[in-house]
């Protein structure tokens, strides 16, 4: 039981990044590509990311997976930090560093993960996805905003 409070506050602490440094209006100023997703869907696929990523790193906890859980911890870290790089300090090439690292980490927890829990790496494969679209996102931003970087 307190595995999952511990894993939930973990999670919060996390996703609190993203409420804490907000896009406001530098992000707002900036050009975006057409592709881009509107505002309102950031919260709510995050919302369910969070929980499926809170939900994966218990299982690995419950099945005392330690290094699949070191894993889940780093991705967890680097996910918060991108709020700050991009948002908070404006600066979209340590956003795109960060977004490439965190890719490989989820890759690295679903390759890690699935020969223990198959469940905890599949609900890995939105969240792998939806970053996906992030980092291309965050590339073409960089492109189209050279004098922001």
């Amino acid at each position: 039981m307190l595995s999952g409070f511990v894993i939930a506050g973990l999670v919060l602490a996390a996703a609190a990044t993203g409420g804490f440094f907000k896009p406001g209006e530098w992000y707002d100023s900036l050009n975006k590509p057409v592709w881009t997703p509107p505002s309102w869907a950031f919260p709510v696929v995050w919302t369910v990311l969070y929980c499926m990523i809170g939900y994966a790193g218990w299982l690995v906890w419950g099945l005392g997976a330690t290094f699949a859980f070191v894993i889940w911890v780093s991705q967890l870290l680097v996910n918060g930090l991108w709020s700050y790089l991009f948002f908070g300090a404006k600066n979209m090439k340590a956003g795109m560093v960060d977004v490439v690292l965190l890719w490989a980490l989820i890759a690295a927890f679903i390759i890690v993960t699935y020969p223990v829990s198959q469940l905890a790496a599949l609900l890995f494969l939105p969240y792998l996805l939806w970053v996906s679209i992030a980092a291309l996102l965050n590339l073409r931003m960089i492109q189209l905003n050279p004098s922001e970087v």
